[in-house]
């Protein structure tokens, strides 16, 4: 098992945590303690900081690639023979590793 299935295992089991947690909490009956409330409210809190973070955090990174798109067509269109030259020696490359085998 590699590193992405262990975080796709335990972001899964997290989940299923939360979700039992929240089904446990929703019980009716247990609206008469005030503490089950001030819990319940803390992990609705929590639940809805979580996904604004996720939410940032998917924007800065689509921000960074956007800039990151940028920077490299700003630098195609300011050094055009450098990307030109570069490709060509990326595909010669490619072109000889093919013809070995």
């Amino acid at each position: 098992m590699n590193g992405s299935d262990t975080s796709t295992t335990s972001q899964g089991e997290l989940e299923k945590l939360v979700t039992d947690l929240k089904a446990l909490l929703a019980n009716k009956n247990l609206d008469a303690v005030p503490d089950i409330r001030v819990l319940r409210q803390r992990l609705d809190d929590g639940m809805q900081t979580a996904r604004d973070a996720a939410v940032r955090a998917a924007q800065d990174a689509a921000r960074q690639a956007k800039d990151a798109a940028l920077a490299a067509d700003r630098y195609a269109h300011d050094e055009p023979w450098r990307v030109a030259g570069a490709a060509l020696a990326v595909g010669a490359l490619v072109g000889f590793l093919l013809a070995r085998r």
